[in-house]
């Protein structure tokens, strides 16, 4: 393939995802690609408008980036840009850019911080860029903010694995130069899937920003945590130069001037910076295309043949055959019915290998998070003795109480009982909330038909909304039952006399560990623990330690667990 050929094989696989986000579908086709990854203010938009040479990202706390972002750079004369869900006009003020790429997200995810899978398309025309695709992916967070699921970051993970577990994408790990290297949360991700370091590009940014007396020099030379197509330094514009509007000509000429004038970093000058960045991204996906364009032909071929099959099958079909239409429609029905009772039972052909889901999702949210809500509402002990003072104290009001009053106990017990609700309706809506989803994978394949896979998926997802409510009564009411009257009298009950034996017990157990067991003189062997070859010791044996003596002196103590105690 010619130089002329090369140049082609970005704005060809371009055109390539154009038409699949369109249609709505992939066809399985994992096109190459560079995603980037980096944490919450790792630098990550500050890089792509570099590239670009505009303000023209969303910008806030928290998650600004709630979309992939599939972001195509395209050499032209002129500059302007364009988004797929807004085919034919142009945007030449790049603020309105980013209202749009802000109005597009809230479209699909709502104004609480929610965040979708499903991609914003936007091709930049610039004298300025090089022939590049980067995805733009939502930066990695710890902590829910507002409206956002208490599983957020795991949301975010799961989409992130959806794109960079592909053998054909390259990461490009964003890595703020003031933080740890182990501790990256890009690197994390990437070396889950590529352990190697063979698909990882590394970006360290803010490397103006690190303390005085320190550098990343090590980082930059590949020697730390080497990657195979190693990093690359850049210095982006402080949150002081984005508020004054800094030029981004200026901080570029900045960036080079930081490089050429540190002393650690003078050498690598030229082979550092956000203009070798982009040539550097620009020859590696280039590369890229170039090495999978093989495999990529053949499957391509191998479902070009399946379609045109699937094809010859309808050419003499009639479209208005009603019985024809009747078995069409049972079929994808039974077939939708058969994919989630796969996906919920788990014996399915196709395995997922990125992410859990369905049943596997709810096994989960049963046997990990719901044990982990209660651990969570559990009061500690010295909080608990002093509500229950307070509450013996007040029932007995103004006489001095002799015993335990038993509404007391009741006010105490129903206290904790309560508590049960809240995780009991969470797990509910999480699991209702994996259903829904299963549901939506599901009616993806009626994608052909767009009524019927709506109206499936409502009919369905009403019926999980019915069951919803008649759990979340079912269970309000086991829990009214328990509160209505506790049983004193179940075996599992630990009561006064029970707890009064098992104290007993415990004190019993603590007080025997002093009484001897064994005692006597042995001849023992040199072992690791003794010096001097064989020797008779006179050895205590308690349920506590093990002792021996030489001349009536303590030698060593050891515990049951074979830990030292102490020697002499």
């Amino acid at each position: 393939m010619g130089n002329r050929g090369m140049e082609e094989l970005i704005p060809l696989v371009n055109r390539l995802q154009d038409a699949f986000s369109s249609i709505g579908q992939s066809c399985n086709l994992d096109l190459p690609q560079i995603a980037v990854v980096g944490g919450q203010s790792a630098g990550k938009s500050s890089v792509l408008e570099n590239f670009v040479g505009k303000d023209f990202l969303p910008r806030g706390s928290g998650i600004v980036t709630r979309r992939p972002l599939v972001l195509q750079l395209i050499t032209s004369v002129t500059e302007w840009a364009e988004f797929l869900h807004c085919k034919g006009k142009k945007f030449t003020d790049f603020d309105e850019v980013r209202q749009e790429i802000e109005a597009e997200t809230e479209r699909v995810t709502g104004a609480n911080k929610g965040i979708s899978p499903i991609p914003i398309n936007l091709r930049v025309f610039s004298p300025h860029v090089l022939n590049l695709t980067l995805i733009d992916l939502p930066g990695i967070t710890k902590v829910p903010v507002g409206d956002q699921p208490v599983d957020i970051e795991q949301q975010i993970r799961d989409m992130i694995m959806q794109f960079i577990s592909r053998e054909s994408c390259l990461i490009l790990a964003v890595t703020p130069a003031n933080t740890d290297l182990a501790n990256s949360d890009a690197l994390k991700l990437a070396k889950d899937v590529d352990p190697q370091g063979l698909r990882t590009i590394g970006v360290i940014t803010k490397l103006d920003l690190m303390d005085e007396g320190t550098d990343a020099r090590d980082v930059l030379e590949n020697k730390l945590l080497p990657l195979r197509r190693g990093y690359i330094g850049v210095v982006n514009r402080s949150q002081k130069d984005i508020e004054g509007r800094k030029d981004i000509k200026a901080a570029l000429a900045a960036e080079r001037k930081f490089f050429l004038s540190h002393p650690a970093y003078r050498h690598l000058a030229d082979s550092m910076g956000t203009p070798h960045l982009q040539k550097a991204l620009n020859q590696q996906l280039t590369n890229h295309i170039r090495d999978t364009l093989p495999a990529f032909r053949s499957k391509l071929q191998s479902q070009l043949l399946s379609l045109d099959k699937e094809a010859e099958e309808y050419r003499h079909f009639s479209p208005d055959d009603p019985s024809r239409k009747t078995k069409a429609l049972l079929q994808m029905v039974q077939q939708f019915a058969v994919d989630f009772e796969k996906r919920i039972e788990g014996s399915g052909d196709q395995v997922d290998t990125v992410e859990l889901s369905g049943g596997a999702k709810i096994n989960r949210i049963f046997h990990e998070r719901f044990p982990f809500e209660l651990v969570k509402m559990e009061s500690d002990d010295k909080e608990m003795r002093r509500e229950i003072s307070y509450a013996i104290k007040n029932i007995h009001g103004i006489r001095t109480g002799l015993f335990t009053p038993d509404m007391a106990f009741e006010a105490i017990v129903k206290k904790q009982v309560v508590k049960l609700k809240e995780p009991c309706i969470k797990c509910i809506d999480l699991v209702i909330q994996e259903l829904i989803n299963t549901v939506r994978q599901c009616a993806n394949k009626l994608g052909t038909f767009p009524i019927l896979r709506e109206e499936t998926e409502r009919i369905v997802t009403s019926h999980i909304r019915e069951r919803e409510s008649r759990a979340k009564e079912q269970i309000l009411l086991l829990i009214d039952v328990q509160l209505a009257y506790i049983n004193t009298n179940h075996e599992d009950f630990i009561g006064f006399a029970n707890a009064q034996q098992r104290s007993s017990q415990a004190n019993k157990t603590s007080s025997a560990g002093n009484q001897v067991i064994r005692k006597g003189w042995l001849t023992i062997n040199n072992i690791s623990i003794m010096k001097g070859g064989a020797k008779e010791y006179w050895f205590v044996l308690t349920a506590e330690s093990l002792s021996w003596f030489k001349d009536d002196e303590v030698r060593a103590v050891f515990s049951p667990d074979g830990k030292r105690l102490y020697s002499v």
